[in-house]
């Protein structure tokens, strides 16, 4: 398995300004995911990532991806979505899935607080 760094403590508050391009200025890891901030019963997460997750999924959470720089590939059992700057895709709950980069991007996720990042 990959080494990832993922944090799932919220780093900002209501009314905190995030700024997304220096957050992911600082990352040094291939593989770094961070909880931004919460919304109601969600959280919006901060991917920096650089090559390949694992398969997984997860049995009771959507999950949502948008690509703000760089290019994703959210791999399906029967087919890819590819996504670049600007562009977003759900994946719904109990699919099985594995985002790959094959170059530093810089994406944000919006899924359900307590959802288990690596999947069920």
């Amino acid at each position: 398995m990959t080494e990832y760094s993922i944090t799932t403590d919220v780093r900002f508050g209501a009314l905190e300004r995030v700024d997304v391009h220096a957050l992911a200025d600082a990352v040094t890891e291939p593989w770094h995911n961070q909880t931004l901030c919460s919304v109601n019963e969600s959280v919006v997460r901060l991917g920096v990532v650089q090559g390949e997750f694992h398969w997984h999924s997860h049995d009771e959470e959507d999950e949502f991806f948008f690509v703000v720089d760089g290019e994703l590939v959210i791999e399906l059992e029967d087919r890819s979505v590819e996504l670049r700057a600007g562009q977003g895709v759900t994946v719904p709950k109990g699919v099985r899935h594995r985002p790959v980069a094959p170059r530093r991007t810089i994406m944000l996720m919006v899924e359900r607080n307590g959802i288990r990042p690596t999947g069920d």
